[in-house]
C-alpha cells in the first residue's frame, strides 16, 4: 500500500488538479531534504498541495524563539519538528553531571518551545518521538539504571504523551518509535547514509514516515476512515458458512480460528473507538446472520454492526447501498475481502474506496493491516462509543420512512425535541471534534481545537449555539453547531454552520435558522450574513443559503432578520 521514495518523486512531477494547500514548517536536527519531498509527493496522494518551509538543519530553536525569524515570517498551518535519537545521544553523553534527569530537562524544553509557537502563531505541532537506541552500556540491566540512556529514552518517550500530547490541544505525537518496532531498526536507519549525508531515515523508511505524519494532518484536516466493511466468509472467520455450517468454521483459540478470533478483537476495538461497522457479504442474509447471533467463540455481535448487507448481488453495488445509508463519503471507507476478485470488482467500481490487498494467509492479516495505520484519528470523545447504535437507529428510521405516504406525517410521528444551548466545558469536546469531522455539511469549513473552543466560550464577539436531536428512536447526540460573530452592532455573520449527515431531511436546517434569527432579534441585529466557501466535499450545501430565503450579495448572503417568517417545523425545543 505504500509507494517508494521514487515514486513519491514522480508525483511532484506530474500535472495535478487544484488541490487544499496547507502551510507546513519542517523544523530538524538533521538533515530533512528528502523527507520534504516524501511528504510532498504523500500528501498529493492524500489530496493536499504542502506548502513547505524547510529550514537548515539545526535551526529548531533559533527558528521558534525568535520572533523574527523565517518561521514566523512564513506563518505555517502545523509544524513538523523531527529531533532524532542520534542528536538526542549526543546531547545525553555531554550532560553527564544530570544524566538522571535528562528526560524532565529535554521535556522542559520540548514545552517551552511548545508554547512560544502557541503564544504567537496558531499553528499546530506534530512532534516525532525517539526511536530506540540500545547503546549497549549497561546492556539488560539499564532499565534498573535511572541514568542510564535506554531509561531515560523510554522515560522521554513516555513523558511526551503524558505530560505534553495529554495536556495541549494543540500538540501531536508522530509515532516513529512504533514505526521502527514494526519496520526494524536496520530498516529505519542507515549508518552509512547519517555519516555520510546527516541522514537519519532510510530511503526506504521515508514513505511510511511521511504517510504517519500526512495521516494526522489529514484526519485534522477532517479527511479520515470512518467505516470499516467486512466480507465474512474467510475473512472474518474461517470457512465458507453455507456450505461448512455453523459448528464447521474457523474461529475461538485452536489453530487458524485464533487469527480470526484475534483479527475480530481488534475489529471490536475500533467499533469502540468509533469506527462505524458493516457487512458486505455474498450470502443468505439468515446464513450470514447466524455465528453473530449463535456461535459462542464470535467476538463480534449483531449490535456491533451498523449495516448488515449480505445478498447476492454485486459488492460494488452493496457498497453503495451501505454509503447511501450511513450518507458519508467513499472515500471515508475501508473495505476487507480474502478474495482477490471481490477487491479488484471494488476498486474498479469504487476507486476512492479504501481496498487493502490482504495476504494469502489470515495469520498474517493483522499484522498486515498494523502496518497500513489505516484509521488514524485526531481526536476521541465518550459520544463515539455510541456512533453504532446511532447508525443503526438510522437505518431503522430509513425503514419506517418508507411505510409513509407523507413525509410531513412521517416526521410528526418522531416527536422529535432539541436542546439549544451555548458551548460549555462539556460540550467542548464534541463541539471540537464535530468541526474535525464534519466535510459534506459545513459551510465554510472552520475546524478548530478544544482550545480554540474554549476560546469561543469566553469570547464577547461571538454567540454559540450547540444543538442535539433526539426522537423516538434515541438520541443522536449533539449533531449541529453555530458559531455567529458580531460584525457590527446590526449584523451577525455566520462564522460556522455545520450539521451532521445523520439528521438531514428531518427539518434541523429550519429549526437552526429560526434559532439564529430569534438570537439575532433578541439582541438588537437586524441582518445575518452567510457565506459559502467551496471544498471537494461539501457541494451539498452550495445553494444552502438561497434555499432558506437569503438574498446574495457579492459572495456573501443576506438575510433581513425583520422580514423573516418563521418556518414550519416539527421539532421541538428545549431552551
Amino acid at each position: 500500500m505504500y509507494k517508494t521514495f521514487s515514486e513519491l518523486k514522480k508525483e511532484l512531477r506530474r500535472e495535478i488538479p487544484q488541490l487544499k494547500k496547507i502551510k507546513i514548517a519542517l523544523l530538524g536536527d538533521t538533515a530533512t531534504q528528502f523527507l520534504n519531498i516524501a511528504l510532498r509527493g504523500t500528501a498529493v496522494n492524500d489530496g493536499f498541495d504542502f506548502e513547505i518551509f524547510e529550514a537548515d538543519f539545526g535551526q529548531i530553536s533559533r527558528q521558534i524563539l525568535d520572533p523574527t525569524s523565517e518561521y514566523y515570517e512564513f506563518n505555517p498551518d502545523y509544524t513538523i519538528i523531527f529531533e532524532s535519537t542520534h542528536k538526542l545521544l549526543s546531547q545525553y553523553y555531554k550532560s553527564y553531571d544530570s544524566q538522571a534527569i535528562f528526560a524532565e530537562q529535554k521535556i522542559s524544553y520540548i514545552e517551552d518551545l511548545y508554547r512560544t509557537i502557541q503564544s504567537r502563531t496558531k499553528s499546530r505541532v506534530i512532534y516525532c518521538n525517539f526511536p530506540g537506541i540500545d547503546n549497549q552500556v549497561f546492556g539488560n540491566f539499564a532499565g534498573k539504571i535511572e541514568s542510564s540512556f535506554v531509561f531515560q529514552l523510554n522515560k522521554l518517550n513516555y513523558l511526551l504523551s503524558a505530560q505534553i500530547a495529554m495536556h495541549h490541544d494543540n500538540f501531536f505525537i508522530a509515532d516513529l518509535l512504533s514505526i521502527q518496532n514494526k519496520w526494524g531498526r536496520d530498516f529505519m536507519f542507515s549508518p552509512s547514509i547519517y555519516v555520510n549525508t546527516e541522514m537519519v531515515l532510510s530511503l526506504d523508511a521515508l514513505p511510511i514516515v511521511a504517510h504517519h505524519i500526512t495521516g494526522i494532518i489529514s484526519s485534522l484536516e477532517g479527511k479520515f476512515k470512518k467505516c470499516l466493511i467486512l466480507d465474512l466468509d474467510n475473512t472474518t472467520w474461517g470457512g465458507i458458512i453455507g456450505d461448512d455450517g455453523l459448528e464447521k468454521i474457523q474461529i475461538g483459540s485452536l489453530g487458524i480460528g485464533k487469527a480470526f478470533t484475534e483479527f475480530q478483537y481488534w475489529i471490536k476495538a475500533l467499533q469502540r473507538r468509533g469506527v462505524i461497522l458493516a457487512v458486505c457479504s455474498k450470502n443468505d442474509e439468515d446464513k450470514a446472520r447466524e455465528p453473530f447471533e449463535k456461535h459462542p467463540d464470535m467476538v463480534l455481535k449483531m449490535e456491533d454492526i451498523a449495516v448488515f448487507v449480505a445478498n447476492w448481488d454485486n459488492k460494488a453495488d452493496n457498497i453503495r447501498k451501505i454509503q447511501s445509508i450511513l450518507n458519508i463519503g467513499f472515500d471515508s471507507i475501508v473495505f476487507l475481502d480474502d478474495n482477490p476478485f471481490e477487491r479488484n470488482i471494488v476498486r474498479e467500481n469504487l476507486p476512492e474506496v479504501c481496498v487493502p490487498e490482504l495476504p494469502e494467509d489470515p495469520a498474517g492479516y493483522l499484522e498486515y493491516l498494523y502496518g497500513l495505520n489505516l484509521f488514524e484519528t485526531a481526536s476521541f470523545s465518550e459520544n463515539d462509543a455510541e456512533r453504532t447504535k446511532q447508525y443503526q437507529v438510522e437505518a431503522q428510521r430509513a425503514v419506517d420512512l418508507d411505510s409513509f405516504t407523507n413525509v410531513e406525517d412521517f416526521l410528526k410521528s418522531m416527536n422529535m425535541t432539541s436542546d439549544v444551548k451555548a458551548f460549555d466545558s462539556f460540550s467542548k469536546p464534541r463541539v471540537s471534534q464535530l468541526t474535525q469531522r464534519s466535510n459534506q455539511f459545513n459551510l465554510r469549513t472552520v475546524r478548530y481545537a478544544e482550545q480554540d473552543v474554549d476560546l469561543l466560550i469566553k469570547s464577547d464577539d461571538h454567540y454559540t449555539l450547540s444543538f442535539t436531536l433526539k426522537d423516538k428512536y434515541g438520541d443522536n447526540g449533539l449533531i449541529c453547531v453555530i458559531v455567529l460573530e458580531k460584525k457590527s452592532p446590526e449584523t451577525l455573520f455566520i462564522d460556522t454552520w455545520l450539521m451532521s449527515c445523520r439528521v438531514l431531511k428531518r427539518g434541523m436546517e429550519d429549526f437552526t435558522l429560526n434559532t439564529i434569527v430569534e438570537t439575532a432579534k433578541k439582541n438588537g441585529y437586524q441582518y445575518v450574513v452567510g457565506e459559502y466557501l467551496p471544498t471537494a466535499k461539501n457541494q451539498m450545501v452550495r445553494d444552502h443559503y438561497e434555499r432558506l430565503g437569503f438574498s446574495a450579495k457579492e459572495d456573501q448572503w443576506i438575510l433581513n432578520v425583520n422580514e423573516y417568517q418563521t418556518k414550519e417545523v416539527f421539532i421541538n425545543p428545549n431552551l
